[in-house]
């Protein structure tokens, strides 16, 4: 038997210790723990890396500190609209959704689209039917309210900015179109990626976007390949960051491209990608990544990122900040 593995993240950004108070770090920290354990146990159990990789996520969606599932972000109607994509290394199978709205665990809903249905990626509210038809477990708007989230939006929704996940929010002049808001900002994901004692990877992501977005906007959390891949050639990987930049970088693909084709470490993919590539267009974020033997990569081109991961060859540590 293989080492397997499970690796998470919660968000990126400029997540500073000066900013956190000793009771909400904790609380990041256990609910990261606590994710990674779900994520854990199922591999520890003989079980596949993409329940694996799930379950971790749906921990993450449930925890209302972070931005996806019960944490989501309002968007500019004043509503949270979700997305969330999984994909499966072993034979590249994947299911995504977009804009969708009331349902619990987006991550349930990508999966029963790469399990029970023809389709890659569903979105808006033909999404939200499959839900429905697939059985799956619906909340009143009630459930994603947050004040801390209502808070940030009522702070811009009269603007025309968008806000990352920021933790609070300084006013720098008039806003202009379209403009985000760079102060404080944390890119709020959660992903999991995960190696299975049988060497399959797998790789899950969702969010809930940006503060006061509007135009159906959608970033690359759910899109194969920007914001999620998995392929058993190589690694499975899940991204947080500002997602335009991803999107055109084909993140997660990329890193398993530049393994595939250059046969590259997936240390080596990883920091062409994070630090190299990305960097060069501006791409703030970071990346989680597994690859075939077990071995984890985390890394990061900004101040913080929630991350933890967890192997059976004993290694068991969730972070935060760029110097731990």
């Amino acid at each position: 038997m293989q080492k397997y593995t499970i690796a998470i993240h919660g968000g990126a950004g400029v997540i500073l210790r000066e900013n956190m108070t000793p009771e909400k770090e904790q609380e990041y920290l256990g609910a990261l723990q606590v994710a990674l354990d779900a994520g854990y146990a199922i591999l520890e159990q003989g079980g596949s890396a993409v329940d694996a990789a799930k379950a971790a996520v749906i921990e993450l969606e449930d925890f209302p500190l972070f931005n996806a599932g019960r944490g989501s972000v309002f968007s500019k109607d004043g509503v949270q609209e979700m997305d969330a994509s999984i994909m499966d290394g072993i034979d590249r199978s994947a299911g995504a959704v977009a804009g969708v709205r009331n349902v619990r665990n987006p991550i349930l809903l990508a999966n029963e689209v790469m399990r029970n249905s023809d389709h890659v990626f569903l979105s808006g509210q033909g999404a939200v039917e499959f839900a429905k038809k697939q059985g799956l477990k619906f909340e009143s708007d009630g459930y994603f309210y947050s004040q801390f989230r209502y808070d940030q939006w009522i702070a811009i929704k009269d603007s025309e900015k968008v806000a990352l996940d920021h933790s609070q929010t300084e006013k720098k002049g008039e806003a202009k179109e379209d403009e985000v808001i760079k102060v404080e900002k944390k890119f709020g994901t959660v992903g999991a990626v995960a190696c299975d004692s049988k060497g399959n990877v797998a790789a899950a992501t969702s969010t809930g976007g940006m503060t006061n977005k509007k135009y159906g906007r959608i970033g690359d959390s759910p899109i194969i390949g920007a914001g999620t891949y998995a392929n058993n050639r190589t690694c499975a990987v899940s991204c947080t960051g500002h997602g335009e930049l991803f999107i055109r970088s084909v993140t997660a693909y990329d890193v398993h491209a530049i393994m595939d084709y250059k046969n590259e470490s997936l240390k080596n993919a990883c920091e062409e990608v994070v630090m190299k590539k990305l960097v060069e267009i501006g791409g703030d974020g970071g990346l989680i990544a597994v690859d075939r033997f077990g071995n984890a990569e985390l890394p990061f081109n900004c101040p913080g990122m929630y991350r933890g991961v967890r192997s059976s060859d004993g290694l068991n540590k969730v972070l935060i900040y760029k110097d731990e």
